[in-house]
């Protein structure tokens, strides 16, 4: 007889776990079938599977019936599920939930007492110890099974222990300097492998403030241990990862100057993280307006321009996401970027991603006017000839199909290498959908003009 397992014994459960395996293969096929897949498919990867692992660690207590729990004293049934708590938690007026069900609100972005409807003033969940101990007491009258607290695991995966332990370690980062590096490695690592640590810092509006405070309180760049501002600016950068925390941290005042600093002072791996964590915190268009205003274009060129190839790829991530929207675009060309982009591009380096950008920014009219005067057409065509990658050929006309709406002086050129090559009929042929449609426009242009010579 097969044996049966927590997956079998719980719809809910089963279900979810379907759900988590389907996310998984989605993801691991991702991975594997794509070369250039992202370091953040990894993160998602590795979340699905904790949450695999934990759902099937949960215990669930097979004696825990439901008449027990509607027997069960009202000040022992949280006001929120209505079922006896394992992890009674008292809010900021007093009144006790069960703290997967607290945090569920809070999480919701709400910040008042569901009982009270009171404004909290602080998020922080204080454990009720006396309820905690009376349930217990309850129960074993009961023959109820119920769960140590330093055991009982939440929808994060949560235990006390680890919350006790990640309060301590923000309090380390607040004292000396050896403790302050210690906490800081730690918190790196913590949020880097368990998801659940990243949760913890949207349980308190202090919690990444303490987080920041050795970088926050060393303004001068002496005051600043580099060790620690590449464990902290990684530490945001696994924060970021976390969907919920993504406004939460692009938010909180200190972050995004913090982050553009390090993009201008940190060691070659901080500068990285830090334009890594702009990436993922530009997945949201508010944050993607928060950063483009706060100056981090500039260094983010800056240190395209560098080019160094650990950095390459999460710089240009980051600057394509932020250029989503209209005002960013504005400040990308205005900072530099179309000339340091061509550079690369001619230099064949990174040539896929930088050609996206310069897509997405061939709206701007400055930007094609600068594309044109830098001599981006025969590095275009070249590419398009030479290339075997389809999302680079679509790009490279794209561009090219602004440049020729805009100036006619470059019609010239892409008539000779069509003469040559016939490399932009090839396109409109062979082509993507879009780039068909683009190397058609052009084509057509260039024979109209053409045929008004032939006329006059």
């Amino acid at each position: 007889m097969a044996k049966t397992g927590v997956f079998d014994s719980d719809p809910t459960v089963t279900a979810k776990a379907a759900e988590l395996k389907r996310e998984l293969q989605r993801l691991v096929r991702a991975i594997v079938d794509d070369e250039d897949y992202s370091t953040e498919t990894v993160d998602q990867a590795k979340d699905a599977l904790f949450a695999l692992k934990e759902l099937k660690l949960r215990k669930r207590s097979v004696s825990l019936k439901l008449h027990d729990t509607l027997s069960s004293p009202p000040e022992f049934r949280c006001p929120l599920s209505k079922e006896l708590m394992r992890d009674p938690v008292v809010v900021s007026t007093g009144q006790t939930y069960d703290r997967p069900f607290i945090q569920k609100w809070l999480k919701a972005g709400n910040r008042t007492c569901p009982l009270t409807k009171q404004v909290l003033s602080h998020t922080n969940l204080i454990p009720n110890h006396l309820i905690r101990e009376m349930i217990s007491q309850w129960c074993k009258c009961r023959g109820i099974e119920l769960s140590d607290p330093l055991h009982y695991i939440n929808e994060e995966g949560i235990t006390e222990a680890d919350r006790d332990h990640f309060l301590s370690l923000l309090g380390k980062m607040s004292s000396s300097l050896p403790e302050q590096k210690e906490a800081a490695k730690e918190l790196r690592m913590l949020t880097k492998r368990m998801p659940s640590f990243r949760a913890l810092f949207g349980e308190s509006l202090d919690a990444i403030p303490q987080l920041l405070r050795p970088l926050s309180e060393g303004k001068s760049q002496s005051g600043i241990q580099p060790e620690i501002q590449e464990d902290v600016i990684t530490t945001l950068l696994n924060l970021s990862i976390h969907d919920n925390n993504k406004k939460l941290v692009a938010e909180t005042p200190m972050v995004i100057p913090l982050l553009v600093e390090a993009l201008r002072s940190g060691t070659i791996e901080t500068r990285t993280n830090a334009a890594a964590a702009l990436f993922t915190l530009s997945a949201l268009d508010s944050n993607k307006a928060l950063i483009g205003k706060s100056g981090a274009l500039k260094p983010l060129i800056d240190l395209l321009e560098e080019g160094h190839p650990m950095a390459m790829k999460d710089v240009a991530s980051a600057i394509f996401n932020l250029c989503i929207i209209h005002e960013n675009k504005e400040r990308v060309v205005r900072d530099g970027a179309v000339g340091v982009i061509l550079r690369k591009i001619t230099n064949r380096m990174h040539v896929d991603e930088l050609l996206a950008i310069l897509a997405m920014i061939a709206t701007h009219q400055k930007a094609v006017e600068e594309m044109g005067d830098l001599g981006a057409v025969p590095c275009l065509l070249n590419i398009i000839r030479e290339s075997t990658c389809d999302r680079s050929k679509e790009n490279g006309i794209a561009i090219l199909y602004a440049i020729c709406l805009n100036d006619r002086t470059k019609w010239k050129e892409m008539r000779e290498e069509e003469k040559k090559f016939g490399t932009i009929s090839k396109l409109a042929q062979n082509g993507t959908s879009r780039a068909k449609r683009k190397a058609s426009g052009i084509l057509e242009r260039l024979n109209r003009a053409v045929n008004l010579t032939h006329t006059a």
